[in-house]
């Protein structure tokens, strides 16, 4: 499970960068996750949508050295609870419910969810029809909006997310207010959210409110124009 750690910002996406002064989770994964099987690892797939997969697509999932792949039941499907998706070129959720129902014995189960290092620019809700989702990486892609981000919030058990190397993140106050949106959270981009990280998102939300930084982010480039 350590690649899960150990993902390598892509070349050719320049957004793409480790978080800052980050801490690994290492006891996250032990204490949250029950990890009975393998993941279903279809990351660096060249895979540009869903639905590329399911109409007709043969990939494969990867196998990591001598790592099995998860059981296959008599439907062809894989029972585990973890997807890895990351570093290919996603830009959109199209396909996305459909491919989970098609690859996952029980994609209702599923708990870790990595699309990490694509080109998705919006969180759709189709992901919150998948509401035992605890660990989520979107970090390198293209979310800018920190409306996309509120979304999370209608995902109950949600206690890890990384968004760095968005565009999102350079947001003022972008750590304070994913907090304050989701207060379930235990740790966001490989860092642990301790009680002064608390407090500060306390202060931050007293002081701006439900304002949308990026709102303000984009009239103010279109003053400079």
């Amino acid at each position: 499970m350590d690649a899960f750690y150990q993902q390598i910002p892509r070349p050719d996406f320049p957004r793409s960068r480790v978080a800052r002064n980050a801490k690994p989770l290492i006891n996250t994964f032990d204490a949250e996750f029950p990890y009975t099987a393998p993941p279903l690892d279809f990351s660096f797939m060249n895979i540009g949508n869903f639905d590329s997969y399911l109409h007709g697509k043969d990939d494969e999932p990867r196998q990591q050295g001598q790592k099995k792949l998860p059981v296959k039941t008599e439907d062809g499907k894989y029972s585990t609870t973890t997807l890895k998706m990351n570093n290919n070129l996603l830009q959109e959720w199209k396909g996305f419910a459909q491919f989970l129902t098609d690859v996952l014995a029980s994609p209702q189960e599923l708990y870790w969810l990595d699309l990490s290092f694509n080109y998705l620019i919006k969180i759709d809700e189709v992901i919150l029809n998948f509401p035992n989702i605890k660990i989520l990486y979107l970090h390198g892609n293209a979310i800018e909006d920190a409306k996309e981000i509120d979304k999370l919030a209608q995902l109950p058990h949600l206690i890890s997310i990384t968004l760095h190397g968005n565009p999102v993140e350079s947001d003022p106050g972008y750590r304070q207010r994913v907090l304050s949106k989701l207060p379930n959270l235990r740790a966001l981009d490989f860092s642990r959210i301790t009680k002064a990280d608390r407090e500060k998102s306390q202060v931050y939300v007293s002081m701006v409110g439900d304002r949308n930084p990026t709102t303000k982010k984009k009239h103010a480039r279109s003053n400079t124009k």
